[in-house]
């Protein structure tokens, strides 16, 4: 294990990177305390990276999916002004100095002709029948997605220094560098000769190197980076600063006055919240810190005097369910009366999910059938069901839009959550699709109607979490401060 030393190691997301002017005091500045030993990992600016991939939610294509559908068109080049017009709003939002904003601004359009350069020679040699343009998309999609880290690192690298704080920009998008280097030794050249002690580095959440990031975690690349750097560092804590606090249900729907603020829970429950969407920090940042010994807090940007929610491996000092959530999934099931005592029908559905990437929920299974509940687009089960019918002709397959709602706790053993949270279901009028709960004791899933999802949460959110606190004998000081819990769940 890397030895552990006393800087932390903190991570900014778009939103809050955005209104980092808000942020400058409290946070950067440390509200006043040393603003050393620490380490800042940063997101792009908030929609930055949209316009430079495509869109998170709306799949708006953005300069990539432009440019990997291009021929002898140059739309994608016009999306990359708009990108670079997007950045300039951006850091002028942040910056006040002429001087700040006119470097950033040529840093931008260094940047960004580089990357034009860069596509329309691309352009040019695949035009030609020996190079095929499919083999680069990957690289291209690293190229771009560096661009968005690099802009809100340098730009805040600017912010800090004009307060008056000895900030360095640590570049490790791999700009203009020859040499192919592992994620490890990018991490350690960008580190070598930066004394926390008396440096504040603002390093950028994408990492060029020879392992290929976003081929392995997509747009979850930056919480890897920040993680491998708080491992590669021995950092006595790391911290991702949201825009909200973990809390016991989203406050929209229970009330602001009903949720609870997590407080402290394990990297078990991160991982559940993790498979319900609801990704506290990315399931492979969670495992390169959980390895490493290293704590994870999660905090709210925005309230600085809270300490938000630890994550670490400490287990429950008394059972509670402490969060309950839902995601809408589809169920895909196969039917075979034939399947009974027969091998090899489980295997050829997960091959089917794997190959047309599909990510599994939740899983059940009987005699004659095996249902998968899939977080997926329509379109992308439709594909796996026409791949099932294929192999297995004689089997009925079919597809049912559905929602799983989890409790879920660091141990909810005892508390008959199971059964009660059927009562209390049944007393909002509402019954399951199926139930299940497994032998760790650290989730029950109630697959319901979508349609019925909110008034689910709220049902179980009521019985389990807010009646289990009434019945208390007293209040934990976790549950206290929870109740004041921030304005919303998760993004």
């Amino acid at each position: 294990m890397t030895e552990r030393h006393a800087h932390t190691v903190e991570k900014i997301g778009g939103t809050s990177m955005s209104r980092s002017r808000e942020l400058l005091e409290p946070l950067f500045l440390h509200g006043g305390a040393d603003p050393y030993n620490r380490v800042f990992v940063v997101s792009a600016y908030g929609g930055i990276t949209d316009l430079l991939l495509e869109h998170k939610k709306s799949g708006e294509p953005g300069v990539y999916a432009l440019f990997a559908n291009a021929e002898n068109d140059h739309g994608w080049s016009d999306a990359l002004n708009r990108v670079a017009e997007a950045m300039k709003v951006a850091h002028r939002e942040v910056l006040e100095a002429p001087g700040d904003i006119q470097e950033a601004d040529d840093f931008v359009r260094e940047r960004i002709e580089g990357a034009r350069s860069c596509l329309i020679d691309l352009q040019r040699l695949c035009s030609y029948g020996h190079f095929r343009l499919d083999q680069h998309m990957g690289l291209i999609r690293e190229l771009l997605s560096g661009l968005g880290e690099a802009h809100s690192a340098q730009a805040t690298a600017l912010l800090l220094r004009r307060a008056g704080v000895n900030a360095r920009f640590v570049d490790l998008s791999g700009w203009r560098d020859e040499a192919e280097v592992s994620l490890e030794e990018r991490i350690a050249r960008g580190f070598e000769d930066i004394d926390l002690a008396t440096e504040l580095p603002v390093v950028t959440g994408y990492a060029q190197c020879s392992e290929g990031l976003m081929k392995h975690y997509d747009r979850g690349y930056s919480e890897v980076t920040f993680s491998r750097i708080a491992a590669a560092t021995g950092a006595a804590e790391a911290i991702i600063h949201k825009e909200f606090h973990l809390s016991s249900a989203d406050p929209r729907l229970v009330g602001l006055e009903n949720v609870r603020k997590l407080g402290r829970t394990n990297y078990d429950v991160a991982d559940q919240l993790s498979n319900m969407g609801m990704e506290a920090i990315h399931p492979s940042a969670a495992k390169t810190l959980r390895q490493a010994g290293i704590p994870l807090r999660v905090t709210n940007a925005f309230d600085p005097a809270d300490p938000g929610t630890l994550i670490d491996e400490a287990p429950a000092e008394a059972p509670a369910v402490e969060i309950v959530t839902s995601l809408p999934v589809i169920a895909l099931e196969l039917f075979e009366p034939d399947m009974v005592g027969v091998k090899g029908y489980d295997a050829s559905i997960l091959e089917a999910l794997t190959r047309h990437k599909v990510r599994i929920v939740a899983k059940s299974s009987n005699a004659n059938a095996i249902t998968h509940y899939v977080d997926a687009s329509l379109k992308s089960v439709r594909r796996v069901e026409a791949d099932l019918v294929r192999v297995h002709p004689s089997a009925e397959v079919t597809t049912r839009a559905l929602a799983v709602v989890s409790a879920i706790g660091r141990d909810i053993s005892g508390l008959r959550a199971l059964g009660r949270g059927l009562l209390a279901l049944d007393r909002a009028g509402l019954a399951p699709v199926a139930v299940s709960q497994g032998p760790r004791n650290v989730d029950i899933q109630f697959v319901m109607a979508r349609e019925d999802a909110d008034t689910a949460v709220k049902a179980l959110h009521r019985a389990l979490v807010e009646e289990a606190d009434a019945q208390a004998p007293e209040a934990t000081e976790e549950s206290e401060i929870g109740a004041a819990a921030a304005p919303k769940l998760v993004a």
